[in-house]
Parts: C-alpha cells; structure tokens; sequence
C-alpha cells in the first residue's frame, strides 16, 4: 500500500552474507531513473556503499503491493516506507551487535555496512553477519531516521544504473524476452471501433504453414512460430465486420458539454454574485483535445499460461492490479499467477502496455503455449486509450487591480479507467478535477467539474491527467486579468499569492530568464516575446514556474519556443542530475504536446497513426531549457514526474500573445490555428491592445 507499509522488515530487504543488499520495492522503474534514486535512499539510511544495493521492482508475490507507478509518487509516498523499513534494519543490526559485542548501542557507529565501537574500529561485525536468518520484526513506523547533514548519497548526482547498459545497446527490454517453444502472435483489428466481427475466412491463410487462428466472439488474432509469417498473414486473413464507428471529430466539444451527467463543485466560496456584481465580468473558453501516449516503441508482453498458473512478463506500472485482472480472465487464482515488470518503451500514463499483456495471456492460454505479442506503430497510435479532450470556461472579476472573482467550470470525461478483465470507465471525475482550483489567493472563487460519461475515443491517463489542461486555461486567463488590470504578468501573480515556497520559484524562474515583464522584441521579421506560468501540481505536490522565450513568424503562423527556463521545487532532493533529466523532458515533451499533438479520427478509427499525421517535436525545433532547482532537504520528497508539463503550454500561449497580440485558446498552437485567430482579431478594434505596438528590436 502506498502510505502503510507491510509489516516484515524482511518483506522490503534482505541482506547476505556478503553484505549485498536486496531491496523489494512496490514501484517500478519507467525510465524515469526511480531505480537508482530508491538505492540512494537505502544505502544512506541503512549506511552502506551505493553499489550495495540492488533493487527488486514490480513482481507479484515477491515484492510489496505499493498500488500503482502514476502521478508522480514514487518517491513522495513510495519512498517513505522503504526508509522506514532501511532504518527499522540499522536498529535492528545495532542492536545485534551490541549484543555480541558486548557494549551498549550508544556507544556503536556504523560505516558501509560494518557496525564497530566509536573509537575502536577493530572491534567490528558486518551486517552480513548480522543480518542471517533475516529481520523476524516489524517496520517500526515511528524509527529515528538519519538527518540530511549525514547522507554521503542522497543530495548527490551519482549515474543511473540502467544507463550504460541502454547506451551500449545492452539493456534488456521485455521485447527481448525469449522463451523456448515461444509463439508470436497479432491481434487482427476490426475496420471500425467497436465493430462486430461476423465471418473469418479461415482458408484465405492457408498458404502459411504453421499458423494458427485465436478466435473468442470479436477477439481475433494470428500465431506463428515467427513474428514476421505471424504479421503478415493478419494482413492477409479475410475477415467480416459489421457496425461500430465513432462520432464526427468536429463534435468532440459539444459532446462533452451535451453529454456531462454530473457535476462535483470541488470549491465553493459563496461570495461570487457579490464579487461579480457592478464589475464587468471577463470570460474566456478553453479546450485540449484527444493526444496519444506517444511513446519511443510500441507494446510488447509475453505470457506463460498453463492450466495450473501462470507466468507474464510485461511493462505494467501496477503489476498487482494486472495480476488481479488476469485472475478475473483466466480464472485462475491470483496466487497461482506471477506478473513480473520488466521495463518497455516508456510510457506517460495508462497506455495499452496492461492491454497487450492481457491480449497475450488470452492467446497463450488458448494455444497452451507461451507467446509474445508486439503491437504495430499503427495499432499504438490508433488502438490505445487516448489522454482525453477537455473544456473550459473561465469568468474572472477585477477592483482595484486584484482579482474579486474567480469562476471555472471545467468539462470531462473520467481520466482513469476500471481495471476488471474488461476496463471500463470510472464514474467520477477522479484526475479530471487536479489542479482546476488555483493556488492564488482570490477573494471569491468557485470551480465546478462537469463529468461526461465518455469521451468519443476509448480514454485513460496521460501524463498529469487533467492538470495540463486545466493549468493552460487557469494560466492563460490570469494573464488575461493581468493584460486587463495593466499589471506585470509576473508582478501581477505575485500579488495573489500568499504562500512563500510558490513566490520562491516564481522570483526564481524571472532571475534565470532575466524577465522584463513580457516585454515583445523583433528578431527581423520575427515577433517575439516571453510568457510566465505557475502551478503547484495537484494543489499538493511540487511547486513550479516557468518562462518560455518564443518567435513567431507572422506570415506563416509558424511558433518557435526558443527557451524555456524553469524554477523547481520538489522539496528534499534525491538526485539533481536526475531530477534535471526528468525536468527537462517534461519541458520537452509538452512544448510537442502544446505545439503539434492531437489525435486525429474518422467515423470509424484513429486516423493519426503515424509520426506524420500525428507529429511530434524533432530535436531541431527542441528548445533550450534551462533549470534552476530549489532543495529543501527539511522538507519531504515531492514527485517531479509530471509537474513541469502542466506549465509549459500556458506560457508557451502567453509568450504568444506578448509578442503578437494573439490569444490562442486552443491546444495544439498549430500555424493555421495562429493565423485563424490572427483573422479574428483583425476584424476587432485591438490596435490599443496590441503588444507588438511597442516592440524593441533584440
């Protein structure tokens, strides 16, 4: 569980004659460097050397059930209870020694896993030799943990484990897993979502020797002993669908608005008619559309299943909650199945990693024999579940300069999905609702959710769920305030803002982009300007500001973000270095998520499903970014998985409109999307209002 850990010191570490440390943790490694920060964690607090420690991740039955790797907790509620359990060990062995030793605990130091008395190093045993026959105890919740003014690892930027073996091309992805008698197999899709499948003309694959058909009512796939005979005779196979089909594309908005059946009002002041009243309101609709997971290769699982068990390799970021679906399909027990993580090619949420694990037991069992199921580039963009579309409307009050009143109503579907053997939607607005209440200090505010059932396109969790969205349209429409007040974006945002940490990284992030308060500047037919962002993720986590340096070219509506500098404040600091590492590929990735991401479908499937109809950024347009980190090692971990993405598109939108004059309000900033709003304003009286009036020359 993620707060409590299980009971037995020995559930979460063992230790070896040799002093090796084995160390059973719940979350898993999904490339964002967890592996070695957790090691780090456990070698100080136990005190032993670094490459000591090696970390057990995500295999049911033999590592603790922490829940899931999502929303960037692996080290703010994953972490605590294995330093626990490090520290409940050290007492442990210091008091084993002491009774060998014969002296007194108070008088035991330990260094890199050896407990001695202070003053007289050849008194000495190793934990080694202290930890035989394991712990036999319980995690003491309550255990004196080592201050930070004694950690020799954490705080400190040692490699990455799993780097030089993916740099020499070394490192073993559950791609490469092989089993001996192994088939490989494809799942043949249907023409149209949802479809049923009618007819399967089992002859038209006669030519291909040793396949085999796994049929169960519209679930189709092919088997051969090599996956190439197996691709293409799914491409051949003859196959008769009927129905299915999805909505117009053009619709998505309105049917989330026509479709909302419930509403949660996650904040309420009361005081928004009188805030309101005798002050004209400003408004302003957001939107952000269907984007797909997007990650390096597509997923692959390998399952072994018998009539007694079963055994299944995949990239799952909750292997005990995939363990109980499998139970659920194969109907076997849950201890009767092992599902062991073995890392894939990346994912940024609830991809179709679990799908494809399912998928491969499901043929595994059918065929009585292990399988290995890959998915196409085509099936990962069109087939998996899509980060869902989301609306925004914003109604903001101003007096005297500050902002009055403040009103959001946001529109989605759930972002997170049941997981039985066939995942469903959840009923609530769980994900939807993070970060729709802003952290400004605003003298009446009130935020209402509206739930719509679905989304037109099978959805799940992308990277910071509804945060992302919601951060845009909050971020932009304070700008719009601070455009309307005459104030500093920056000046104007710390004004609202009480708590010292948020106007910490807010001071922050203006010294590293030396910020003159969005001031546009010409860089020869180039309008350029710089725009700020602030957010605290999920109202609760990690607190981040940052400042995007972009140029637009006016003539073709081309945007480029040239700069993005970024103030981080995450509390205690486990790895710097990795933490710059996970930083810099948020910025990356949602400044391709703000510019050029968005699922594309006919009224029948996905048509985006390659990296030409659905772009991504290319290292020539990425942008530099530059970090300033604040530690806090007083304070407790705070996860940076996901909080940086949430602030990029809204300064990437204000930056815009500092250099421009153009408000965009629509996610992906495309160049046509530019040039329609540039239209737009042309045919209003904006000449007063626009910024590139008084630009400078760089």
């Amino acid at each position: 569980m993620n707060g409590s850990p299980p009971a037995p010191v020995d559930r979460w570490l063992s230790i070896d004659r040799d002093g090796a440390v084995h160390v059973f943790v719940g979350k898993v490694d999904l490339g964002t460097g967890i592996r070695t920060a957790l090691a780090q964690i456990v070698a100080d607090e136990l005190d032993v050397p670094l490459d000591a420690v090696h970390v057990v991740e995500g295999q049911t039955g033999i590592t603790p059930d922490q829940g899931r790797t999502v929303g960037s907790q692996s080290l703010q509620s994953g972490a605590p209870p294995l330093r626990a359990a490090a520290a409940t060990a050290r007492k442990i062995l210091l008091e084993r020694a002491a009774k060998q030793l014969g002296v007194g605990v108070e008088r035991l130091v330990t260094r890199d896993g050896v407990v001695s008395v202070a003053g007289d190093e050849a008194t000495q045993i190793a934990y080694g030799a202290l930890a035989e026959g394991g712990f036999g105890r319980e995690v003491d919740a309550e255990v004196p943990l080592r201050s930070a003014a004694t950690y020799r690892w954490v705080g400190t930027s040692v490699p990455r484990v799993d780097l030089p073996d993916k740099v020499r091309g070394a490192f073993a992805l559950v791609h490469d897993i092989a089993l001996p008698a192994m088939w490989h197999a494809r799942l043949v899709r249907p023409p149209a979502v949802g479809a049923r499948l009618v007819e399967v003309d089992a002859t038209s694959i006669a030519g291909f020797p040793d396949v085999r058909i796994v049929r169960e009512g519209d679930f189709l796939a092919v088997a051969a002993r090599d996956q190439w005979r197996t691709l293409e005779a799914a491409r051949t196979l003859v196959t008769r669908w009927s129905g299915g089909g999805l909505p117009d594309q053009s619709e998505v908005y309105e049917r989330l608005r026509g479709e909302a059946s419930t509403e949660a009002v996650t904040r309420d002041d009361g005081a928004l008619d009188a805030a309101f009243a005798k002050t004209k309101a400003h408004e302003a609709t957001y939107r952000w559309p269907f984007q797909s997971h997007g990650s390096l290769g597509p997923p692959c699982a390998v399952a072994d299943v018998r009539t007694d068990g079963a055994t299944i390799w995949c990239a799952s970021q909750g292997v005990y909650l995939l363990r109980a679906r499998l139970a659920e399909l194969l109907a076997l027990p849950e201890d009767a199945i092992s599902v062991v993580y073995e890392e894939g090619s990346g994912c940024f949420g609830d991809n179709g990693t679990d799908e494809a694990a399912i998928e491969a037991a499901r043929i595994s069992c059918a065929l009585g024999a292990p399988v290995r199921l890959q998915w196409t580039l085509a099936e990962q963009l069109g087939w998996d579940p899509k980060g869902p579309a989301m609306l925004s409307t914003l109604r903001g009050a101003l007096r005297a300069g500050r902002i009055v009143g403040w009103e959001h109503a946001v529109w989605t579907p759930p972002h997170f999905r049941l997981h039985g053997a066939v995942p469903a939607p959840r009923a609530d607005a769980v994900a939807g609702d993070r970060n729709a209440t802003v952290d400004y200090a605003i003298g009446a505010q009130r935020v209402v959710v509206h739930i719509a059932p679905h989304a037109a396109l099978q959805q799940s969790a992308l990277r910071s769920l509804g945060a992302a969205h919601n951060v845009f349209a909050n971020e932009s429409f304070f700008d719009e305030l601070a455009f309307d007040a005459g104030a500093d974006p920056l000046r104007f945002r710390l004004d609202h803002l009480d708590d010292s940490r948020a106007r910490a990284v807010l001071e922050r992030v203006a010294e590293l982009a030396v910020w003159r308060g969005g001031e546009p500047y010409t860089d020869g037919p180039l309008l350029c300007g710089r725009g700020i962002a602030f957010a605290r993720y999920d109202g609760h986590g990690a607190y981040v500001a940052a400042i995007t340096s972009c140029a637009v070219d006016t003539a073709s509506g081309r945007i480029d973000v040239r700069e993005i500098a970024i103030a981080h404040d995450c509390g205690l600091i486990v790895n710097p270095d990795g933490l710059r590492n996970q930083i810099e590929g948020n910025a990356i990735q949602a400044t391709s998520r703000a510019l050029l991401e968005e699922v594309h479908f006919d009224r029948e499937r996905v048509t985006s499903t390659d990296w030409s109809r659905y772009p991504i950024l290319r290292f020539p347009d990425a942008p530099t970014v530059r970090i300033s980190l604040i530690d806090r090692p007083e304070q407790p971990a705070l996860g940076a998985g996901e909080p940086t993405t949430i602030v990029i598109a809204p300064a990437i939108a204000n930056a815009v409109f500092a250099a421009t004059g153009v408000r965009l309000r629509e996610v992906p900033f495309s160049a046509a999307r530019y040039l329609a709003e540039r239209g737009e304003l042309r045919n209003v009286t904006i000449s007063s209002m626009r910024p590139s009036d008084r630009v400078r020359s760089n």
